[in-house]
Parts: C-alpha cells; structure tokens; sequence
C-alpha cells in the first residue's frame, strides 16, 4: 500500500511554488552539483548556450504566459531593480555609484533579451563579487578590532528600503553595526569570546566562499527569473543544476526529515513541513524558522551556517535513516533577543500514511447540551496516479479517503463535520473537485480561464450526494490552491460554513517545460521553465487569486494579511472575476437566520472566554515582534528587552494553565530555555479547532438539520474519479 503512497508527495501544491533553491532533504546524493571552484576558475562570461536560451524563454513568456505584458523600457527598468535586488536585498555590499554605473543599463534590458544578449548581468555580477570581497576583509578587521557595548546605537537590520550607501565610509557604519549585532547575540546566548570570534570568522567567509562559487549559469539563472518575476511571480527558470536538483526531491529517496528550504538573505529558512515526516511528527520545527546552526548525534558540535549555499546546508541535513540531527534555529514568531532553539530530529522515511486523511471526535458545549463534531483534517489532496491509470480497486485518493471516514463518523453518531483544512496548500485538481461532489448533489466546481481567453468549468463527476448534514470547513492563511477551490465551492453553494482566516490567495496554474528538447547537441542542456498558464475562477465568477476565499466568520488570529500569502508577492496577478457558472445553492434562504445567531454567539465568546484573552494578547506579541526594523545594541538594553520578553513567556503560559487545568513539571531538569516554549505548545489545546465546534453545534441548534450519510462499495467508488479529461491528472500548481 505504501509504495501506491509513493504518488502522494507529487501532488503538493507547495513544491512547484517552491524558490528556485527549494530542496527536499532526503539521503540522495546530489550528483548534479558542482565540484567546488575558487573565483580564478570561475569565468562569469556569457556562452552561445545562453543566447539560445534566453531566446526561448522569452518567446513561451510572450506566446504562452496567461499574464500578456510588453518587453519595453517599464519592464526593463523593473528587470533591472529586481536583478539588483537578488543581488543585494538587503542594500549592504554596492554603493550608490555603483548604482549609478549600473543605471545605463535599466532602460536597455528590454532590448538586451530580444536580441538574445545578457553580458551586462555577468558583468554586474563581477562588481558585487568584488564587493562581497571587500565587505569580508572589513568585516574582519572591524571584529578583530572588538566593540564598546555602553555606547546607545541602533542597528537597522531591514534595509530594503533605505538608500543605498553613498560611500565607503558610510557601507563601513552599516556592517560595523551588523557585526556589533552579531557579537552581542553570540555574547548574549553566553559563548566566550574566543568562540564568538572563531565563529564570526567562519561565517563571514562563508560569504566570500558562497559567492566565489557561482558559475555563469548560477548568474544566468538569477538574471533570468529577474525577467520572468516581474512578469508573475510562479514562473522561474531552472538552470540545468537546479532542474536536476529539483527532480531528485520531486521523484526519489523520501528519507531525511521532511522539510522544504529555500535561501533567504544568508539565511536557510524552512518553506514547508512537511505532513507525516520526521520533522513534522517531532512538531519544533515550523514554516518560517531560520535555520543557523546544524550539529550530528547525541552531544553535537554546533556548526554556524548563517551565509552558506543552500546545498550546502543541506548537505549537512541529510543522512541516513535513524540518525540524529540538530538544528538550531530562531523561529518565525522570535524577537531579536529571544534565545535559539536547538532541535533534534531522527532521520526516517517519510510516513506518507499521515499526509492521508484522518478523523477524530470532538464534543463541545452546545446550546442543547455535549456536542459532538466529527472532525477531518485533510493535509493535501493526494491521489495515487498509477494506481488509478491501472485500474486497480483499493488506490487510495482523498475523495474515497473521505467517504469512509465520513461512514465511520456517522456510525459514531457524530451531529455535524468539519472539514480541517489548515496548512493544506493544494495538490490534485482532480480530487478538489470530486471532494466537492461529497457534499453537493451535482454541478459546476471550478471554471478555468486559460491564456487565450478560453473557460472551461469542471463538474462534479458524481449526482450522488453522500454528506448533506451540517459542515464547516476550516481554513488558514497557508490553505492554498485545491484547498481553495474546494472551500471557493463550499461557500457559493452556501453547502457549509467556512471558518477562520482569509486563504493564501493562489488561484493560477503552472506548466513545466523542458528547455532541454531545444539543445542540438547530446551533451548539451538547457534547463526547465516554469509558465503561468492559466487562472481559476470559482462558480461564483470571482477567482480565488490574491485576495483567497474570505471566511464566513473570521478568526481573532487574523489581522493585517497584506504581508502574506499571494498578496505579498510582487506582481502577483490580481483579483478579477468572469461570467458565474449555472449552479443550484445548497441552503435555503430560511437558514440565514441561524447564521446569524451563530455569528452572534462567536462574537459573545470572543469577549467572555479566557483562551481567546489568551490567544489574543499571544498575537499582540508575535505582531510587535515581527514589526520591529531595529534593535539597540546597547548589552544592558538588550538584557532588558530579553527578560520582558522570557516574563511575558511565563504570563502567557500561566494564562495558557488557568483555563486548561494543566500544569507542567518545572523542576524536570530539562534545559528550559531550549525545549520549553516548543513542548508547551503540544499541551496547548486546539483553541480553534474547538470553537470551531462551537460554531458548528450552535448552528445545528438553531437549524436544526438531519445528517444523513450515503454508503458506498469500493466496487463502485472507483466511478467518482474522473477517468476523461484534463482534470484527472491536473494538479493546482
């Protein structure tokens, strides 16, 4: 059964829009990378390779992107920023006359790409490497020069948006500071000074040693996808390294821990858990966290790897099933001050069984008395490919998956369910659709416009309805694509309720294109392109792109989503609407009533219960946190913030005590610094989830409903599955 599984982890949504440098760490060696090479190797030229190739992208880019824009000076000059940008992010190595120099370029990309000609990016790129050069021999004269930690400065770590620096002297102040900022961290998290210098060396060579690696398709590769970004920001090239790379993850070993990573800065930061692996069942380790520092085994030698490649990185994550690895990370949601955390994962296969659907029961407090509420939680939508091209009887798929477990709930008398789809980022189109057709009788489930204009919409393939009891669906800002879909459909048809915080927002649909049947040569190879080729629009007309599937009642947790999801990608396609499909609501026009005391009844617990108070003050400190551009790096004021920061850890976990009735043992002997904030969260309960189920059993108290579940054979379960058509293998990419 497992080895039909194997199809489960291609569906994923998230990994065809994963960076360029996004790997799934498994135990394959990466044949495909280069031989380390010193900067005299290295010849950053542009080849006649190139020119082909640039050629080609751009002619799929203007034939076949659904997004039609112009080649001309705008573009250009937005190419031309963006290639600066993946340079320099954080405006810490050029100067502004170097910028200068540069700007005779930014209104002749556009004229550069048509006539297939890139020199310019290569020679940029010299400049930065010549920078970076420069910024670590400084960097290493102003540490061993030292610092003074009484005199009240500030550094500014976010530098986006500021000016580039007008000269030497002022570049210097810049990493002055940054160097000051990363002494006193390694001081403050108690290592002695000898260590610190010993460990700062390291890193700050590791930026030289990084860069004096790039090849001329590295530099290739970061110029292209500057073009193809500004289109839209799912399409990418893959150089042929990457490309290789990026089929190992996809189609090989599944051992390792169970994590996506992509380079940020000189960070490596996790992209995704994910369900099911190692990393995912020890629970620490969570989208968003920085990773700068990996040790082996039992009692490891941390080893710093802020400002290294990615594949390096993960070179030191992998090995081989039933090792240990320690990451020490800062997490998403961590101040500046807070403590790292380090956390040991075993290395194993990844268990595709917990990627399928589960169930469990949950009894809430309802108007009439304990209610209870079956619950689904849904991680992806899988089908298993092969097993359904052969035909076979028992493969397993979400929908079929559902069926029984919505059978198994309804034998455990459960009066309503909820559908969890929280951190679910999408997968098979197929299975959104049919998932769909559960819970409505028959009609439309998605349209999907494509590049030349043309709609298509994909019906539910069943009239059979088997749920038409009460639903709720629940959903995050990490719901994305088919969770989109299906949660896009649930709503129009007003089937269900949907609860808890507007979707990521990607309603498009990638194609991946081999550049490599263009090479003329055996040897030589031209890499993948990644094409936005078409849009989803729900039945409603409007499309699920960029502003999600809004809730029908909105979780607390929610606040300002303008920094996330599709909306927080630079020129991410808008929200636009067509024609809505004929289709048939589900509710009748009797029930909004009940709705509305549903509504009412959450608001009143918003304001009464103490888990919100919880959840609520938990959120103010994650926001401040996560809004801060600047920290001081005077050692007594950052010892201060630290300590507000440990004494607003134990008020909240006090809080988190008094409404749950449970306590932990404080005097365990465990380190608390580095285990207790993560082992606190699996005793956290669901807060959520739970008033989810409140939600749904007030609504079934003022609707009153029936919850009739039809049962079906697998003999004939197999007829759900579309086996015509584009839908049956698509997947929400």
């Amino acid at each position: 059964m497992k080895q039909r599984l194997r199809k489960f982890l291609f569906v994923h949504a998230n990994f065809f829009a994963t960076a360029l440098t996004a790997f799934f760490l498994s135990t394959v060696s990466l044949s495909a990378v280069a031989k380390v090479k010193t900067v005299d190797e290295l010849e950053l030229t542009q080849s006649a390779k190139h020119r082909k190739i640039t050629h080609y992208v751009h002619g799929y880019i203007q034939r076949f992107h659904y997004k039609k824009v112009a080649l001309d000076d705008t573009l250009s000059r937005q190419i031309f920023t963006r290639y600066l940008t993946s340079l320099d992010p954080n405006k810490s190595y050029f100067l502004q006359d170097d910028i200068t120099v540069f700007n005779k370029y930014q209104d002749q990309f556009d004229d550069f790409i048509m006539s297939d000609e890139v020199t310019p990016a290569f020679s940029i790129f010299s400049v930065y490497r010549m920078r970076v050069n420069e910024r670590v021999k400084r960097a290493l004269q102003m540490l061993e020069a030292g610092f003074d930690f009484t005199r009240d400065e500030v550094y500014a770590f976010i530098r986006s948006e500021m000016d580039w620096p007008k000269n030497e002297k002022e570049l210097d102040d810049v990493w002055r500071k940054r160097i000051k900022n990363d002494v006193l961290n390694l001081k403050l998290a108690g290592k002695e000074a000898d260590e610190i210098e010993k460990t700062l060396t390291r890193r700050y060579q590791q930026l030289e040693r990084r860069t004096s690696q790039f090849d001329a398709d590295d530099v290739f590769q970061i110029f292209v996808n500057a073009y193809v970004n500004v289109v839209e920001p799912h399409t990418s090239y893959f150089a042929p390294q990457a490309a290789d790379s990026f089929k190992i993850s996809m189609s090989l070993s599944l051992e390792g821990i169970g994590a996506v990573l992509h380079a940020e800065d000189e960070y490596t930061v996790v992209r995704d858990v994910v369900p099911g692996g190692p990393a995912d069942l020890q629970g620490a380790l969570k989208s968003g966290d920085r990773i700068i520092g990996v040790g082996q085994g039992d009692k490891p030698k941390i080893e710093d790897v802020i400002g290294w490649r990615l594949d390096d990185v993960v070179d030191l994550i992998r090995g081989r099933k039933g090792t240990k690895v320690v990451l020490e990370v800062f997490h998403e949601n961590a101040g500046a001050e807070t403590m790292s955390d380090k956390i040991a994962i075993t290395r194993d296969k990844i268990n595709l069984e917990e990627q399928a659907a589960q169930k469990s029961v949950l009894e809430v407090d309802g108007p009439d008395g304990i209610t209870k509420v079956g619950v689904i939680t849904l991680p992806t939508f899988y089908i298993d490919f092969d097993g359904h091209s052969r035909g076979d009887t028992d493969y397993r798929s979400t929908t079929r998956d559902v069926r029984v477990l919505l059978e198994a709930l309804a034998a455990e008398n459960v009066e309503g369910i909820i559908v969890d789809l929280r951190g679910n980022g999408g997968g098979a189109l197929s299975e959104a659709i049919s998932l769909t057709g559960l819970f409505i009788k028959k009609g439309p489930v998605v349209q999907i416009k494509d590049a030349y204009g043309r709609i298509e919409q994909n019906n539910d393939p069943d009239p059979e309805i088997v749920y038409d009891g009460p639903l709720a669906v629940m959903v995050d800002r990490n719901s994305a694509s088919a969770s989109e879909i299906f949660s896009g459909a649930i709503q129009d048809y007003k089937r269900g309720l949907i609860l808890g915080e507007p979707t990521f927002g990607k309603g498009t649909v990638q194609q991946l294109i081999s550049l490599d049947n263009y090479a003329t040569k055996d040897d030589e190879r031209f890499g993948q392109l990644k094409v936005t080729t078409a849009q989803f629009f729900r039945v409603s007309g409007d499309s699920t792109q960029h502003r999600g599937v809004v809730p029908d009642i909105v979780f607390p947790t929610h606040t300002d989503n303008s920094n996330e999801g599709e909306r927080a990608l630079e020129n991410a396609l808008p929200w636009a609407t067509i024609n809505p499909a004929r289709f048939v609501p589900f509710m009748q026009a009797s029930q909004t009533d009940s709705f509305i005391k549903t509504r009412t009844q959450h608001n009143d617990r918003l304001n009464t219960r103490p888990e919100f108070e919880y959840l609520l003050e938990q959120i103010a400190i994650q926001t401040g946190l996560r809004e801060r551009k600047e920290l001081s790096l005077l050692e007594s004021q950052r010892r201060i913030a630290r300590d507000e920061q440990e004494k607003q850890r134990v008020e909240l976990k006090a809080k988190l005590e008094a409404f749950t009735g449970k306590t932990k043992d404080e005097n365990s002997g465990e380190d608390k610094k580095a285990v207790s904030d993560e082992d606190a969260k699996d005793d956290e309960p669901d807060i959520l989830l739970q008033e989810a189920g409140r939600i749904l059993a007030d609504h079934i108290s003022w609707s009153n409903p029936v919850l009739t579940v039809q049962t079906q054979t697998k003999a004939t379960a197999s007829a759900k599955i579309p086996t015509t058509g584009s839908t049956a293998t698509q997947t929400t990419q």
